[in-house]
């Protein structure tokens, strides 16, 4: 536990780490250092989407890194081209441009909504957002970001940010007007409890952006890249993004950040507005654009669709069995969020001494994030240690 203890003392504390010291991983499972195999239903928070060491993205990795690791934004890298132009072709998108996270994605898309309603009023400068959304710590972020416990220490945020309730059409249709430069939500809000827009709420969505000429802003740093069952989760509805955010798994494990525009807004931005010196680098782009060609296999989605309804079935027996514990099973995918109240932590707990590797978010709600990779036998063993974690309570 070396590094555990050297983390407390050289590393800024301001995790709450587990008591592990990982050697290594290999697909769906970690290593300590005394070669005990943890199930992770963590994934890196839903980053390692192909497991840990794919095959495929460690190759891409090593072929660019026999070229190079680094350029600058005065050249243009093939894999950084590459993997826009899969995200691209495989879009709603007319241009990308890379960042190095989700946070800083978001960052671009408030400069593009900024620019985008200065063109029309420059009173046209607020943003709609949700409650309990996340959408990063950067100072914008966070004020996009609609819970207090991420920003109140900081003092003020940024001003002009309206947060209204998830799913409630009222108060979206009285927080948009002519000075809305661009509403921003997640689809499934990843910190928020897993809890997800509804059909009526985008439909206000469309008709309230329309009317007031507002951008249609969707951040899917969490959801994106089939992690809920479709490339993008905003595909289950009837709304085309005016941008959107990727982060999180593009990079294969490393990182990287992506802000997509409608062909329609790619010239709001021009040289100079924007930058970033190592957004898009050669050796994350190349990565992202392996895990992009195994994602985008007929095959593979098909995969991930059997591997989340027998999830499915499993938490639903769960549930069943335990329903004072299991109160509510929400998300998409394989991005399923268990209601649990305060039985969270100690479940959490319990589990990681049995070997099992569980997030919680929100406080109440148990976070699973498999890799996509996951097989049935990975979802018969996390099934057989919830069922005795449970069964102890």
């Amino acid at each position: 536990m070396a590094c555990v203890k050297e983390d407390r003392e050289y590393v800024l504390n301001l995790y709450n780490r587990l008591p592990l010291s990982i050697d290594h991983g290999k697909g769906m499972y970690l290593y300590d250092e005394d070669g005990r195999e943890y199930l992770d239903f963590y994934s890196g928070i839903a980053v390692n989407t192909l497991g840990h060491q794919h095959p495929r993205i460690m190759e891409a990795m090593k072929e660019q890194l026999a070229s190079f690791t680094h350029l600058s934004n005065y050249f243009c890298a093939p894999s950084q081209v590459k993997l826009a132009r899969l995200l691209v072709q495989n879009s709603f998108a007319g241009k990308v441009f890379f960042a190095n996270s989700g946070t800083e994605a978001n960052e671009a898309m408030l400069k593009l909504a900024r620019k985008y309603g200065q063109g029309i009023s420059e009173k046209k400068t607020r943003f709609v957002s949700l409650e309990r959304g996340f959408h990063g710590r950067t100072f914008g972020g966070m004020s996009l970001t609609g819970n207090d416990s991420y920003k109140v220490q900081f003092g003020p945020t940024m001003e002009g940010i309206t947060h209204i309730p998830l799913n409630d059409v009222d108060a979206l249709k009285k927080a948009v007007d002519e000075n809305t430069c661009g509403i921003i939500f997640e689809i499934i809000q990843g910190e928020g409890g897993l809890k997800g827009v509804s059909e009526e709420f985008m439909e206000a969505v469309k008709e309230t952006a329309r009317k007031f000429k507002a951008l249609i802003l969707v951040d899917e740093v969490q959801t994106g890249l089939m992690r809920t069952g479709k490339l993008f989760a905003h595909e289950y509805f009837d709304i085309t993004p005016d941008a959107m955010t990727l982060a999180k798994g593009l990079g294969g494990g490393l990182p990287i950040g992506a802000m997509l525009v409608h062909e329609r807004l790619e010239n709001v931005l021009q040289p100079g507005d924007h930058g970033s010196t190592f957004g898009g680098n050669p050796v994350a782009a190349a990565a992202g654009s392996a895990l992009m060609e195994v994602i985008l296999q007929e095959d593979f989605r098909e995969r991930v669709e059997k591997s989340s309804l027998y999830l499915l079935e499993k938490l639903n027996y769960l549930k069943e069995k335990y329903p004072l514990i299991i109160t509510d099973i929400r998300g998409r995918g394989l991005m399923i969020g268990l209601e649990v109240g305060a039985y969270a932590e100690r479940i959490r707990n319990d589990a990681l001494k049995k070997n099992l590797l569980l997030n919680v978010t929100g406080k109440t709600v148990l976070r699973l994030l498999p890799a996509l990779i996951v097989e049935e036998k990975d979802i018969d063993l996390f099934g057989e240690i919830m069922d005795d974690v449970l069964s102890a309570m």
